[in-house]
């Protein structure tokens, strides 16, 4: 690759690690998982960065990459994730920090294509278009996927979701 567009790879990278870093936790609930999932989704960007002709599609490209390689991933080893009731690190001492580990708890137990969209739409406040354009779907199904995804969360969370919700 040259010089030039290496150059502009690195400094994609260190503006944008955090963020892809905090997505891929939010989706995974691991932050080991996370870094995979973030490495993985840049190996293949910049394997394509010589192609790169939109540097503004850029973001919502390694995004993509990102949550499909989540999703992917999910499908392949859907059958070894063990759930637990309990953080085996998490001090939660404050009532923020328990319903943020709560909410986080119930979202890793949202089926993978769901959690994807509710992570897109609520917490990277994409619209619909862009979620629809990240995960490749109808705009249609991603009102689905977020409606169903929602119905999962507060069936998860049961009478815990009027706790969570209240400020």
């Amino acid at each position: 690759m040259r010089p030039e567009k290496e150059r502009l790879f690195d400094e994609f990278v260190t503006a944008r690690y955090h963020a892809l870093r905090r997505t891929a936790y939010l989706l995974c609930g691991d932050w080991h998982q996370a870094e995979d999932l973030v490495q993985t989704a840049l190996t293949k960007v910049y394997a394509t960065w010589h192609r790169m002709r939109d540097t503004d599609a850029v973001d919502s490209y390694t995004r993509r990459v990102l949550v499909r390689g989540f999703i992917d991933t999910k499908r392949l080893h859907s059958g070894r994730e063990v759930l637990s009731e309990a953080f085996p690190d998490a001090a939660a001492t404050d009532v923020d920090s328990a319903r943020r580990l709560a909410l986080l708890s119930a979202l890793g137990q949202v089926s993978p294509v769901y959690r994807a969209v509710l992570v897109l739409r609520y917490w990277e406040d994409q619209s619909v278009e862009e979620t629809s354009a990240l995960l490749g779907r109808s705009s249609s199904a991603v009102r689905s996927a977020a409606s169903r995804g929602l119905e999962q969360l507060r069936a998860i969370l049961g009478d815990s979701v009027h706790d969570i919700a209240r400020p």
